[in-house]
C-alpha cells in the first residue's frame, strides 16, 4: 500500500549517503572509504536505534507523545556515567576498557529502566498525563543528581561527563561499531519478528488479553529492547532529546497506518535522511558550525508542543 512512498524514502536516503561520501572529498578513496564509511555506518545505526526505540516505547505507552528521551532514559544514562566518574575518577574510567564500560552501562540501564518505567507502564489505569509528568519529574531528578555529582568531582574530570551530555554528530564514537551494530541489528530483528504482536499490544491491555497476548510480559520485553537501543545510540552520539519524536511523527504522516512493519521501515528511513542528509548539508554544503542536534531539538520541540496542544483541544 505504501510501497511507492517507502521507495521514495529509500531513494532519498541513498542520495543522502552518496552526498555524505562524495561532497567535499579530498584525497584517495583508500582513506575516505574507511574514514567516512565508519561514520556513515554509525549515523545509520543511530537513526535505526532512535526511531525503533521510539516506535516501541510509544506502543507500550499507547501514546504518540511519549518517547524514551522525554521519559528520562537519556538522563538516566548520563546519571550512570556521572556515578561512574565519581566512583572511579576520570583517569580510572578511561583506563577501563571501552567494552567493559559499555556493557556495565547497558546492564545498569536495563535494570533501572525496567524497575522504574516498567512499574509505571504496567499499571492497569492508563493516565497519559500522569505518565508524562512522571517522566518529566524523573528526567529532572536524574539531571539534578548528575549536576550535583558534577559539582563534587574534579573540574578536569567533569569534561568526561560534559562531552557525553550533548549530541555530537561530527565526532562519533566508532570503537564499538561492530558490537553496537550486532546489538542494534539484533534488537531490530527481534522487533521485526514481534511486529504483529506489537500491532495487538497497541490495541490496549484488554484487547491484547482477549487476543491471547500477555501485556505484562510483552511490556517488559519491549522495555529491555528500548533500553538497549537507547544505550547504544547515546554511547555513539550523546542524548538526542526530540529526534525520535520528530521522525516518528513524520513517519505517521507519510505512512498513516497502524502496521508496525510499515512504521518501523518508514521511521528508520526518515531518521537516516534527517541525520545523514542534515549532517551533509550543514557540514559540507553550507559550512555552518551550528550543531545538527540544535536544529533537530528545535523542530522536535515544536512538534511536541503541537501534539500536546492538539491532544488538549480534544
Amino acid at each position: 500500500m505504501f510501497a511507492r512512498r517507502l521507495t521514495f524514502l529509500a531513494a532519498g536516503l541513498g542520495l543522502s549517503c552518496l552526498g555524505y561520501m562524495t561532497i567535499g572529498s579530498r584525497g584517495g578513496w583508500d582513506f575516505l572509504l574507511p574514514f567516512r564509511g565508519t561514520r556513515l555506518a554509525a549515523l545509520l545505526l543511530v537513526a535505526v536505534a532512535v526511531s525503533t526505540s521510539t516506535i516501541l516505547f510509544q506502543t507500550i505507552a499507547r501514546n504518540r507523545i511519549l518517547t524514551p528521551s522525554i521519559m528520562g532514559f537519556d538522563a538516566l544514562y548520563l546519571l550512570i556515567l556521572s556515578v561512574s566518574v565519581f566512583l572511579l575518577g576520570g583517569a580510572g574510567l578511561s583506563e577501563t576498557s571501552a567494552l567493559a564500560r559499555f556493557l556495565v552501562s547497558l546492564g545498569l540501564l536495563i535494570v533501572a529502566s525496567v524497575g522504574l518505567f516498567g512499574t509505571l507502564l504496567l499499571q492497569r489505569r492508563e493516565d497519559v498525563m500522569r505518565m508524562l509528568l512522571t517522566g518529566v519529574v524523573l528526567a529532572t531528578l536524574f539531571r539534578s543528581l548528575s549536576s550535583l555529582i558534577a559539582r563534587m568531582i574534579d573540574p578536569n574530570e567533569y569534561s568526561t561527563i560534559q562531552v557525553a551530555s550533548y549530541a555530537r554528530f561530527s565526532r562519533i564514537e566508532t570503537d564499538l561499531l561492530g558490537l553496537s551494530a550486532v546489538l542494534i541489528l539484533g534488537v531490530v530483528g527481534i522487533a521485526w519478528r514481534m511486529r504483529h504482536r506489537l500491532d495487538i499490544l497497541a490495541l490496549g491491555r484488554d484487547a491484547a488479553i482477549n487476543l491471547g497476548e500477555n501485556p505484562r510480559r510483552r511490556t517488559i520485553e519491549v522495555l529491555i529492547l528500548v533500553a538497549v537501543l537507547v544505550a547504544v545510540s547515546t554511547a555513539f552520539v550523546g542524548p538526542i532529546a526530540f529526534l525520535g519524536l520528530l521522525v516518528v511523527s513524520l513517519a505517521h504522516l507519510v505512512t498513516p497506518t497502524g502496521s508496525h512493519g510499515t512504521l518501523l521501515v518508514s521511521s528508520s528511513l526518515i531518521a537516516g535522511i534527517a541525520l545523514v542528509g542534515g549532517q551533509t548539508v550543514l557540514e559540507r554544503v553550507l559550512g555552518l558550525s551550528t550543531p545538527l542536534a540544535v536544529l533537530i531539538d528545535l523542530l522536535g520541540g515544536l512538534v511536541f508542543l503541537i501534539l500536546v496542544l492538539k491532544g488538549a483541544r480534544r
